[in-house]
């Protein structure tokens, strides 16, 4: 954590923004560049900034939710889409479109949702393994109760 007024601000001022941005390049990636890995990064860097701006004691407390469990639902969401093919019938990862299209956003079908599950599963272990490393004690020095316990190492 960085004791930074500036910091601080541009981490509050780029979450909502960083998140916007990686809901659209989810949408938009079946049809342009984009999709649910850059849209994970995207959001798993709007969450890495709290960690650096806040630490990570703040930064599980503004989504607190088990990022190892996002991780684990994202596997198991895109697998189902991926599954649906041979459920019909057809090749793995045989895509099944909506007839209709949705206004603003296109076609809806299978990829978009196994998308959604990559994007999960981005952020989740992303943003694992970012507080992993911020809550290590010998790489992030956390303040201790009292001078005469030792040092004591925090549950991942």
């Amino acid at each position: 954590m960085y004791d930074s007024i500036i910091l601080r601000t541009i981490a509050r001022v780029m979450m909502p923004v960083l998140l916007l941005i990686s809901l659209f390049m989810v949408v938009r990636g079946h049809h342009l560049p984009g999709g649910g890995f850059i849209g994970g990064l995207l959001a798993a860097s709007a969450l890495i900034l709290q960690i650096v701006a806040f630490g990570p004691t703040a930064a599980r407390n503004v989504i607190k939710i088990n990022y190892l469990l996002v991780a684990a639902f994202g596997v198991c969401f895109a697998a189902f889409w991926g599954l649906l093919g041979l459920v019909l019938g057809q090749p793995f990862m045989t895509a099944q479109w909506l007839p209709e299209e949705i206004p603003g956003i296109g076609k809806v079908g299978t990829p978009v949702l196994f998308d959604v599950g990559v994007y999960l599963t981005v952020i989740g272990v992303t943003v694992q393994l970012a507080l992993v490393l911020a809550e290590e004690p010998l790489l992030y020095p956390m303040p201790q109760e009292s001078p005469d316990q030792p040092p004591v190492a925090p549950e991942a």
